[in-house]
């Protein structure tokens, strides 16, 4: 029996609407940005952030990180682009595919920069809410590049080797039709998704703050795409000290991401208290509803506390005019006393 991973039809890479037409890679992309979006909204709410602040800082960081992804990937498949014939429009044709994370992870950040010091989140929590939820997002992309016949390895007799319509762009020169390949987009996806748990359950046991958790996604996204980018043949880029330039940036990545753990955990030692930039934290209305909630349930505590107040300042004057009534009765049985005496002397007398 044949298995094999089979790839869609090339026909269905685009949808026509009228004059539209969309690009089921896009889709996917969207898709991913969506989770994003969703898991680090209820990751960073929950830390006192505005439930709409992760809307805000996206609609800055998606833009320029679309950009950033397609200039790197130009700039690092040069030979793609920059040939004799070329046709220059290529360059701006995203939908077909070819967007660098790097690139998008560099462009996002600016994007994501400006977005937190508007809102007055600070910059470094957003990026670890973030973390775990951009390997889903890169998770679920990749299933664009399943769509496009793209991001896939030497060619394999494993039965999870993916079919590639030989009249696909990235299809090699010279592979029989029917090879089978290995699905690096499969392997990616599957990495992402691990790495997505492993940073939640270290969040989760140690807290880790000031950006040391998406400094950990920087190290486990480094290592895994730079030996997966050494299995890729669909196209290679260009080669840096014999590198892809993926691999090589990966590995940079990589060590950055050490270096930042380390940094950061120096810097910052202390369990960070607040997302937000000091003299920027919200006040009265402005509260997130759990903070609201809070405030309310203290509210009660000092209006019982009051009440409580109350009552025991109540039964201390009860006491009090007790005490007066009590000194007022032996003072008048004293008097009565003293009249009996001078009674009895005088009689005597």
């Amino acid at each position: 029996m044949h298995y094999a991973i089979p790839s869609p039809p090339l026909e269905w890479n685009a949808i026509p609407l009228g004059p539209l037409t969309i690009h089921v890679y896009a889709l996917w992309l969207l898709a991913g940005i969506a989770a994003a979006a969703y898991l680090t909204q209820r990751r960073l709410t929950r830390r006192g952030a505005p439930s709409d602040v992760v809307l805000d800082i996206v609609l800055w960081a998606v833009p320029l990180g679309i950009v950033g992804a397609r200039i790197y990937h130009v700039l690092t498949h040069t030979q793609d682009y920059f040939y004799a014939g070329a046709d220059p429009w290529d360059v701006v044709r995203i939908w077909d595919g070819g967007n660098a994370i790097f690139g998008s992870l560099i462009g996002g950040a600016v994007g994501a920069w400006i977005a937190c010091r508007r809102a007055g989140i600070r910059f470094w929590s957003f990026a670890d809410a973030l973390a775990p939820a951009m390997l889903v997002a890169q998770a679920i992309g990749r299933g664009g590049n399943w769509w496009n016949h793209e991001l896939f390895g030497n060619p394999t007799t494993l039965p999870w080797g993916l079919e590639i319509d030989p009249a696909a762009a990235m299809f090699p020169a010279g592979a029989a039709a029917g090879t089978l390949f290995h699905p690096l987009f499969l392997y990616e996806a599957l990495w992402n998704l691990v790495g997505a748990g492993l940073l939640l359950a270290l969040d989760r046991r140690y807290h880790l703050r000031w950006g040391r958790l998406f400094a950990l996604y920087m190290v486990w996204y480094g290592v895994g795409r730079a030996w997966l980018e050494l299995l890729r043949i669909d196209p290679t880029s260009d080669t840096y000290l014999g590198l892809p330039a993926n691999s090589a940036v990966s590995i940079v990545v990589a060590l950055l991401g050490i270096v930042l753990f380390v940094l950061r955990g120096r810097q910052h030692p202390e369990r960070e208290e607040s997302v937000f930039v000091p003299g920027r934290e919200p006040s009265g209305n402005d509260e997130p509803a759990d903070a609201t909630t809070g405030g309310a349930e203290r509210d009660g505590a000092t209006t019982g506390g009051a009440e409580t107040g109350d009552a025991e300042a109540g039964g201390a004057t009860s006491d009090r005019a007790e005490a007066q009534a009590s000194g007022s009765d032996a003072a008048g049985s004293a008097d009565a006393g003293s009249e009996d005496a001078d009674a009895q002397a005088r009689s005597r007398e």
